[in-house]
């Protein structure tokens, strides 16, 4: 098998939005890199992995990439479309050219020569190709591999079963009775979309979860700059019980600590809401438990309940898999593979290794990472 040899003096792994921030920023600085995706194209997960109707949950100005606005004629929240235009002509403008089915392998560091070397597949040659690099970024996202858990009698299933990355639309299920797995913004929006194109449609909703309006999201971030935090969310939080009501009795509980607690403790994002409790409060969408067993078509839920379904969506989030390959994390990165160390030194580690978006910040904190990295490397260069 051959190996190919290259010495650069940047490695970007990925070539999600962080990446390609990264690269950009990198690329303003005159600082040579080079972007390496397994996939055969830009934000993979936006371009081949989304559902049609997928659009940004925060205003334009929180998701720019640095250096480059949103056109003003976008909307205020873009849709899928429109983000791949703008990820396409922000690439264009700073000279972001990825290498594209390169899948990595391993990535170690040298000691004697205080390099990384970065062993690659390309997916299309199949051969080994080896890469050296001072510096190494590691921009693989939060959304990496499709995660489906282990359900007793899963595989007797008789229907349809796909994660949330292979579903587009809901206009194949028209009248098909459909279980969405998972409660997060992803499977929220699925079992709207499902619920609009006429399936009939049920979400598991197993945990206490917070739901925001976009209206009383905005709010909170701007309230961020002039009131306490425990102040501002105890605003939110009475502002969601006003808007959406009381929840419990269609089979929404909300959680004892607030909806900032718990994304700064746990990463976890609040619900956007965006028509989906309107769907349940008319019971067009079912709310129901966990699942304790599937049996051919017939799933069967902690309350001892049981339904018939034609397909079921897992929308049951993502594992990454960069503990895999990279061998010497330097303490960067904990077992799930997001960013172990604090804000706001979060995104560097040992050894000239660094990390972007991987903080649970969105795409605003992808940006910031990114200047922060390229600014770093500019000084130790």
């Amino acid at each position: 098998m051959n190996q190919k040899m290259s010495d650069e003096l940047v490695i970007v792994a990925g070539a999600g939005p962080s990446g390609i921030a990264t690269s950009a920023c990198l690329n303003l600085l005159s600082i040579p890199n080079i972007v390496l995706e397994r996939e055969d194209c830009y934000a993979p997960l936006w371009n081949k992995k989304s559902y049609d109707r997928l659009h940004l949950h925060l205003p334009k100005q929180s998701c720019e990439l640095p250096h480059m606005p949103f056109p003003s004629a976008y909307p205020k929240y873009v849709p899928k479309r429109q983000f791949l235009e703008y990820l396409e002509d922000y690439m264009n403008r700073f000279n972001v050219n990825p290498y594209y089915n390169r899948s990595i392998e391993s990535a170690t560091y040298d000691e004697l020569t205080k390099k990384w070397c970065v062993k690659v597949r390309n997916k299309i040659s199949d051969e080994i190709e080896e890469y050296k690099a001072r510096f190494l970024v590691i921009a693989t996202g939060e959304t990496c591999d499709p995660f489906i858990p282990e359900i007793e009698g899963l595989d007797s299933f008789k229907g349809e079963v796909l994660h949330s990355t292979q579903y587009k639309s809901g206009a194949k299920y028209v009248k098909k009775s459909i279980l969405v797995v998972g409660c997060g913004n992803s499977g929220m929006e699925i079992a709207l979309d499902l619920s609009n194109f006429g399936a009939k449609t049920s979400i598991v909703v197993r945990n206490p979860i917070h739901i925001l309006s976009k209206e009383i999201l905005q709010l909170g971030l701007f309230l961020f700059k002039y009131l306490p935090f425990k102040l501002r969310e105890s605003i939110v939080v009475m502002l969601s019980k006003l808007w959406f009501g009381d929840l419990t009795k269609y089979g929404i509980n909300r959680p004892v600590e607030g909806p900032f607690t718990q994304k700064m403790k746990y990463g976890k994002f609040p619900i956007i809401d965006v028509g989906t409790v309107k769907k349940i409060k008319s019971r067009e969408i079912q709310v129901l438990p966990g699942i304790t067993t599937i049996k051919a078509e017939e799933v069967t839920f902690t309350n001892g309940n049981s339904y018939w379904f034609d397909a079921i969506v897992f929308a049951t989030g993502f594992q990454r898999s960069t503990n895999k390959w990279l061998k010497d994390n330097g303490d960067l990165l904990n077992e799930d593979g997001f960013s172990k160390q604090s804000f706001p030194n979060h995104w560097k580690g040992r050894n000239d290794l660094y990390c972007a978006g991987l903080a649970r910040r969105g795409l605003y904190g992808s940006g910031m990472d990114a200047q922060n990295i390229a600014n770093h490397i500019k000084t130790l260069l």
